[in-house]
């Protein structure tokens, strides 16, 4: 089993990562950090990681990639069976690796995807919260060996930090680069391609929501981060589109218009630059022309969403 952890400038959070991944109850894994073109002292963390365990190694990239880049560069490395990939600012549940790894091996699917929280500064400390209704929706109950087709409401998860994979299963598969949001079209394409994956409500990864507001997922007020969103959110559905995955295309259409849009509305609303507000306005006439959203006879779960 090997992890792929990439970080860029994150020695504040780094150690927590690293931490989580030492207490696995999954002694036979390895990891490969990768610092990507970082300034801080990221580098010299992961370094001393690799020194002291030798299930860490270590890639340098003197430029920055981007986590699609880097992980990619990773990607090259595994020579192990199963793989997964940690985000160096997040934290795996302890007995992550073990329930994901025993899941696959059991089923013989080609992935398994798990619940995750967001972990968020309190004042003190970044606490875990509850699992959110649609993550909850994609991964519980626990289904073996399904498909996007028998259990649409899969592709909800889209993150990579939350299944492990066969190796194999990676051979055609590599992230986009030089863009944020470089999970969405990939995680549609494994739900799409997979011969069977498994779900499991376990909560396996705590995702920081940094109280700095540092991260990518946090800076959707910048017109750039947001072009790459609504491009990853629009490449995502055209896969689900392609495969024929109707019901998957309504509950992502669905999803996007209860959590994506509104968040995106308000900040337009006051935004600076009216190209934001533009960049908002067609990306919901690009979605209102989907066939689900057919006046005559439109899909229930999207009945609400033709009134915006």
């Amino acid at each position: 089993m090997t992890v792929i952890v990439p970080g860029r400038d994150i020695a504040a959070f780094a150690p927590a990562a690293l931490d989580s991944l030492r207490a696995q109850t999954l002694p036979s894994w390895r990891a490969i950090l990768v610092d990507d073109g970082s300034v801080d002292e990221t580098g010299r963390i992961f370094a001393a990681a690799a020194s002291a365990d030798p299930r860490f190694t270590v890639l340098h990239h003197a430029e920055p990639r981007g986590l699609g880049g880097a992980r990619n560069a990773a990607l090259e490395r595994v020579d192990t069976a199963f793989l997964g990939f940690l985000d160096g600012d997040d934290e795996l549940a302890p007995t992550a690796l073990e329930r994901l790894t025993s899941t696959l091996a059991a089923s013989g699917s080609d992935f398994v995807a798990g619940a995750y929280v967001r972990s968020r500064w309190d004042g003190a400390r970044y606490a875990p919260g509850r699992v959110q209704p649609w993550v909850a929706a994609a991964t519980d109950p626990e289904r073996l060996g399904t498909t996007v087709f028998a259990h649409p409401a899969a592709s909800a998860n889209i993150v990579a930090w939350s299944k492990v994979s066969r190796t194999a299963f990676w051979a055609d598969l590599r992230f986009p680069e030089g863009v944020a949001y470089e999970d969405q079209i990939v995680a549609q394409r494994m739900y799409t391609t997979a011969r069977a994956f498994d779900v499991i409500p376990d909560t396996v990864v705590h995702w920081r929501l940094r109280a700095d507001g540092s991260s990518i997922s946090q800076g959707k007020d910048r017109l750039p981060v947001l072009r790459d969103y609504l491009a990853a959110l629009r490449g995502g559905i055209d896969v689900l589109h392609a495969a024929g995955a109707r019901a998957a295309v309504t509950a992502r259409l669905a999803l996007i218009l209860a959590m994506d849009v509104p968040p995106l509305q308000e900040i337009a609303g006051t935004h600076p630059d009216p190209a934001y507000q533009a960049a908002v306005t067609a990306f919901l006439h690009e979605l209102r022309a989907f066939p689900e959203f057919d006046d005559a006879r439109p899909d229930p779960s999207l009945a609400a969403a033709l009134r915006w």
